[in-house]
């Protein structure tokens, strides 16, 4: 049952829609003008009943749009009865017309054509109103009889000419009932705005945050994305029937089956409704596109773990801005098309970006975890030779449309920095996998990695700072506008500056790491055997390591991946500084040693020392207290 209501929430409410779109298509002021061309007295008269009528439907439509459940089912059922009335007059006013036609007034049983025809009728009218009374849910069946008149009124061999004013009176009579029925139901509109409205105030939303919430749970209580997604859905058949059917199908096969489909989208398109349903659809799209990704990568699992940047919402957004921006709805269907196409390809961008960074933790993952498994490197590396490939297709597709200009080199361009990122994603990977094969690992790997990622940065940076020129070239020189304008700004700061602080200051955090890491002493065997213990970075043995100035041992490479993190001692957390304290500064040639404590005959390890280590802390135990002396200039922590 949850099921069903939840499908009945979306299927009843998508007529409603579909009106609205009907209506926003309907040319008023074109048909004003056309009683304005056949009389005056006419466009006086019916003006104003038009738009009357023309913003009294979209009301009543938008009042159904959002009426409850409950409510919907209800009015369906009574427009479905009223269908149901309608029908049972049509048979009787047929049964009458072949009466007539006929010209028998006899008894009806005397004649077996005539007895044949009003078993028939009388059958349909009798199933009627027993479905109407059902409806209704009612057992008062001879409340929806009254189109059976006519038909009782011939079983008395009634004449020919009381047939037809029987008839009118069934439906006269039909008509009031309806009436009645409607008038006693005027309020009811209002007496639900009512209610609404009690039910707001007795929430308190003033509050922005409960007014959001409200809003939350309405989106969520009418399906709002599935809703219009169906609607777009049902209104794609039916434009594709169309096309179909009026034989614009043998043109698609000259033009091409995506001309033909982009075509039948873009008149998908064409009203706020439709336009609002695309988006839905994109989003939805888009997130098949990047779970059939997860799942490819990494199985069920992977889907499960949802990422809210990889829900499709950028990539719906990204086309209702664009759409709104570039005035889609405003242009004819041919401009509407091309532009669509152009929207599209953006978002397939964007879709595919999200997907590089799907791709990209996993291929690195894989590398660095030595993992063997020849099926998950396989989907791995097939995904990345996609997302290097598609994209280079694209732009070579989309130049072969269109002239090259400022907006063209920007969608190049985005492709472009698509494959790039593939490609230095698949070089670090490949180091990864050199170093699986070796039997010593790469020293200098982190290294080599932080310079493969910079060149990938620098030539994106690179395309970002031509696109910018071009731009700017264009705007001087060629035609201005205060959208190239915008844009250039907007793409001059996210995609060049910003990229260019982040770079540089990357850069220089690497350079000061190193230089604190070569301005530290180098350990001697003598001191790594004393110390004998791991680096507590890595947890790994120690060959050689350096000496911070707060007496601590570590890998110079796990050090310095540290620094480009902060700048303070794993350990202790003091900040580490590039150059040696004045005393504790020696000559250049002689390795400086961690800061030793004097060691007096009355300050010997006691039998509570748990580190003879003088190098590092000590534990040691006086009046019943534990004592954690820490080298050099650390305070002693003490605990009970």
């Amino acid at each position: 049952m949850p099921r069903l209501e939840e499908l009945a929430n979306v299927a009843l409410r998508v007529p409603s829609i579909l009106v609205l779109d009907l209506l926003y298509k309907c040319d008023i002021e074109g048909l004003t003008e056309h009683l304005k061309a056949k009389n005056e007295d006419m466009l006086f008269k019916y003006k104003y009943v038009i738009w009357n009528m023309y913003y009294l439907c979209h009301l009543i439509n938008m009042v159904v749009l959002v009426l409850p459940l409950r409510h919907i089912v209800t009015l369906y059922l009574h427009i479905l009865a009223a269908l149901l009335l309608y029908m049972g007059h049509q048979i009787s006013k047929d049964y009458v017309r072949e009466e007539l036609h006929y010209g028998y007034e006899g008894a009806v049983y005397l004649d077996s054509l005539a007895f044949n025809r009003f078993v028939s009728a009388m059958t349909s009218q009798i199933i009627l109103s027993t479905l109407c009374a059902f409806l209704m849910k009612t057992r008062k069946v001879w409340l929806f009889s009254a189109h059976m008149l006519p038909l009782l009124a011939r079983l008395c061999a009634a004449p020919h000419t009381t047939l037809l004013t029987v008839n009118t009176f069934s439906m006269g009579l039909t008509g009031a009932g309806i009436t009645l029925f409607l008038l006693s139901n005027l309020f009811v509109p209002y007496r639900l705005a009512r209610a609404a409205y009690s039910e707001l105030l007795q929430l308190e939303v003033i509050e922005l945050y409960r007014l959001l919430a409200v809003g939350i749970s309405l989106w969520n209580q009418f399906a709002v994305p599935v809703l219009f997604s169906v609607f777009w859905f049902v209104l794609f058949i039916v434009q594709l029937c169309s096309d179909i059917m009026s034989g614009n199908a043998a043109s698609a096969v000259h033009q091409g089956i995506m001309f033909f489909l982009l075509t039948s989208v873009s008149e998908c398109c064409a009203t706020p409704y439709s336009l609002l349903g695309l988006t839905f659809v994109v989003s939805y799209l888009a997130l098949g596109l990047l779970n059939l990704c997860k799942f490819y990568l990494g199985g069920y699992a992977a889907v499960q773990n949802e990422n809210v940047m990889h829900r499709g919402v950028t990539e719906g957004v990204t086309l209702l801005l664009l759409a709104l921006q570039t005035g889609l709805l405003d242009m004819q269907a041919l401009q509407r098309t091309f532009l669509l196409s152009i929207i599209l390809f953006i978002v397939v961008t964007s879709t595919l970006q999200s997907m590089i960074e799907i791709t990209d933790p996993i291929i690195l993952a894989l590398g660095a975890s030595r993992n063997r498994s020849l099926w998950k490197h396989f989907r791995g590396l097939s995904m990345c030779l996609l997302l290097l490939v598609f994209p280079v297709f694209m732009a070579y597709k989309i130049s072969q449309f269109f002239h090259m200009d400022f907006w063209l080199l920007i969608l190049v361009s985005s492709c472009m920095l698509t494959s790039l990122q593939v490609i230095g994603t698949m070089l670090i990977y490949s180091l990864f996998m050199v170093e699986l094969f070796r039997s010593d690992p790469i020293e200098s790997l982190d290294e080599v990695i932080y310079w493969v990622n910079a060149v990938s940065r620098v030539l994106e940076f690179v395309v970002a700072l031509c696109v910018v020129a071009y731009g700017t070239w264009e705007s001087l020189f060629g035609e201005w506008s205060w959208m190239g304008a915008s844009v250039i700004i907007i793409h001059s700061y996210f995609n060049v500056w910003l990229r260019a602080q982040s770079g540089w200051r990357s850069f220089l955090l690497r350079q000061e790491a190193a230089k604190k890491i070569n301005s530290l002493p180098r350990a001697t065997v003598e001191q790594l055997q004393q110390h004998n213990d791991v680096c507590s970075i890595c947890f790994q043995e120690m060959n050689s390591a350096v000496i911070t100035y707060c007496g601590h041992f570590f890998h110079g490479n796990c050090l310095r991946k540290w620094l480009y993190v902060q700048e303070t001692c794993p350990m202790c957390h003091q900040t580490v500084r590039p150059s040696v304290p004045s005393q504790s500064q020696t000559s250049s040639d002689t390795p400086v040693a961690p800061p030793h404590r004097d060691m007096g005959p009355e300050s010997a390890p006691q039998e509570g020392d748990l580190n003879m280590d003088s190098g590092m802390p000590r534990v040691t135990q006086q009046n019943d207290k534990m004592y954690w002396q820490l080298p050099d200039n650390c305070q002693h922590c003490w605990f009970s």
